[in-house]
C-alpha cells in the first residue's frame, strides 16, 4: 500500500475576521494556484490514488477536491474527522483498514496530527523529527497498515520541490 500524505496548502491566517473558527478557514489564492502546482507535480512523479481521504476542515477539503481534480479521481473525496489537527492516529489506521480495501491513498489534513502519523507508522510512536511544510507530501509503503513500525519512508519532499518537478 501506498500512503501519501499531504498537508494542506497555504490558507487563510488564525484570526482572519468573517473565519472566527479555525474549521472555517479556506485557502488563499496564492494557496490554491500552488497545489495545482504540486499536483501536477505528483502526477509528475507517478503517484496515484484510489482514494483521497481528508479533514473536513475546509482548507483541507479544498486541497484534496484540487487533488481530486488534476488526478480525474472520479469518486468523491472521503472525510475523516481523524485527521483534522487533534485527530487520532491511531484511530485514524483503524478507519482505514475497516472501510478501505485499497492500494494507494492520498490523506490531507494537519500538523501535528499528520507527523505524529508517520511517527506511528515508520518509527512506533518515537517522535520523529520532520517537517511538513503547507502542500509538502510524504510518501509512505506498507505491504498492509498495521498500527506500528512497518512502514518506509519512501521520500518526503517540500512545495517548491514538487512545484519545479510539475513544471518540467
Amino acid at each position: 500500500m501506498n500512503l501519501y500524505i499531504i498537508r494542506h496548502s497555504i490558507a487563510v491566517d488564525e484570526g482572519t475576521p468573517k473565519y472566527e473558527q479555525d474549521r472555517e478557514r479556506p485557502l488563499t489564492d496564492k494557496g490554491k494556484k500552488k497545489m495545482r502546482q504540486i499536483a501536477k507535480g505528483l502526477r509528475t512523479l507517478g503517484a496515484d490514488f484510489d482514494l483521497i481521504l481528508s479533514s473536513p476542515y475546509i482548507r483541507a477539503k479544498e486541497t484534496a477536491e484540487i487533488l481530486a481534480d488534476i488526478f480525474k479521481v472520479k469518486a468523491d473525496v472521503a472525510f475523516s474527522n481523524n485527521l483534522t489537527p487533534m485527530g487520532d492516529p491511531g484511530l485514524l489506521i483503524t478507519e482505514i483498514n475497516e472501510k478501505y480495501s485499497i492500494n494507494s491513498i492520498a490523506l490531507v489534513g494537519h500538523e501535528p496530527q499528520l507527523a505524529a502519523l508517520v511517527s506511528l507508522l515508520v518509527a512506533e510512536n518515537a517522535n520523529v523529527a520532520m517537517t511538513l511544510k503547507k502542500g509538502g507530501v510524504c510518501r509512505l509503503s506498507a505491504y498492509n497498515l498495521p498500527h506500528t513500525r512497518k512502514a518506509t519512508l519512501e521520500w518526503l519532499l517540500t512545495p517548491d520541490i514538487l512545484v519545479e518537478i510539475g513544471e518540467k
